[in-house]
């Protein structure tokens, strides 16, 4: 499946099918539908009777093994699924998600079969971003002399962590993120409430996980940020801390995009994240030490990739929070 601000990605895509190389790189920030083109163009390699346009038919048998995830000329390589323990109930982890080398081994020796259909063999990996070192290095290997009939792609938020020789034996592909009123438009007829709320707080990138009960807290979390005060402060740490299902992320990723806001507003004039806050932040930023919001940035920086471990929540968050109000100490920030 295509989202409806793919169609020119996928023309660019088709005009290069006849020099098509061994290994894709598909690119681009997160959100803008990276993983669903690269499977669009597995099903249509694997489609045998392609239509118009190189759009897979969905009804031949190939179709439906794709759709069916059984097709047995596809791999698809994920630190998020794990083929060991199909199905079980996945196990939550505090461990940064890892594509291993034993994964990378696997997909190595199926790429050396010969294919059922006679055919294409594709192999998806996403996030490339996410190969251990070892992992990497047994993919470099592979990528150097592609057996025939084999295509990998590689799926990336971001490429520059990736290895500069894996880069250049993949050809690179740079999908479009979409205008924000075909995103706005789309998300609506998601039923997503306050469209134009939510993508300007995800980016401009139209798929996230939206949760109502979480946007209902966050916009309560946003409005104390904009009368910021110690009572304030430590209400919402408690608030937070009530939701036994929230880890310190997601408060952590509001805090983040407030302060770039404020500070884009400061020094550019500009928003990003909060436009519908406008006037609360513009408010803020007379009031502004610079110095004090870098540090509170650098403060979160430091905290963020222990976000998703156990933590005391209420009180990682209401340190931070104190940090925050130190940015506005000199103007006598509210009570």
């Amino acid at each position: 499946m295509l989202y409806p601000w793919q169609g020119e990605d996928w023309r660019r895509l088709n005009a290069e099918r006849e020099r098509m190389p061994g290994a894709w790189l598909l690119t681009g920030g997160a959100g803008i539908g990276k993983l669903a083109f690269a499977e669009h163009l597995a099903q249509s390699l694997l489609c045998e009777n392609p239509q118009a346009g190189h759009q897979p038919c969905g009804q031949c048998q190939g179709c439906r093994w794709f759709l069916s995830g059984t097709h047995p000329d596809f791999r698809r390589l994920s630190p998020y699924s794990d083929e060991d323990e199909e199905g079980k109930e996945a196990k939550p982890t505090r461990k940064l998600p890892q594509i291993k080398i034993e994964a990378v081994r696997d997909v190595i020796d199926f790429a050396h079969l010969t294919a059922h259909r006679a055919g294409q063999r594709v192999i998806l990996l996403e996030p490339a971003e996410s190969l251990n070192l070892a992992a990497a290095n047994a993919l470099l290997k592979i990528l150097e002399e592609p057996p025939a009939s084999v295509l990998f792609l590689l799926v990336s938020h971001a490429p520059q962590r990736l290895l500069p020789t894996i880069l250049s034996r993949c050809r690179r592909f740079a999908l479009t993120r979409p205008a924000e009123a075909v995103a706005r438009d789309w998300l609506r007829e998601q039923g997503i409430a306050n469209a134009e709320v939510e993508l300007a707080h995800n980016g401009g990138a139209p798929l996230f996980d939206h949760d109502p009960e979480q946007a209902a807290l966050r916009a309560q979390f946003i409005r104390s940020l904009g009368q910021p005060s110690f009572a304030g402060m430590l209400q919402m740490a408690e608030l937070v801390d009530k939701n036994k299902q929230l880890s310190l992320q997601p408060p952590l990723s509001w805090l983040q995009k407030w302060l770039h806001d404020l500070a884009a507003l400061c020094l550019a004039g500009r928003l990003r994240y909060y436009p519908d806050q406008e006037a609360a932040l513009a408010a803020l930023a007379a009031r502004c030490d610079m110095r004090q919001l870098m540090a509170c940035q650098q403060a979160l920086t430091a905290l963020a990739p222990f976000a998703e471990h156990t933590l005391n929540i209420r009180l990682q968050l209401e340190s931070v929070l104190m940090d925050y109000l130190k940015i506005f100490a000199g103007a006598k920030a509210g009570s």
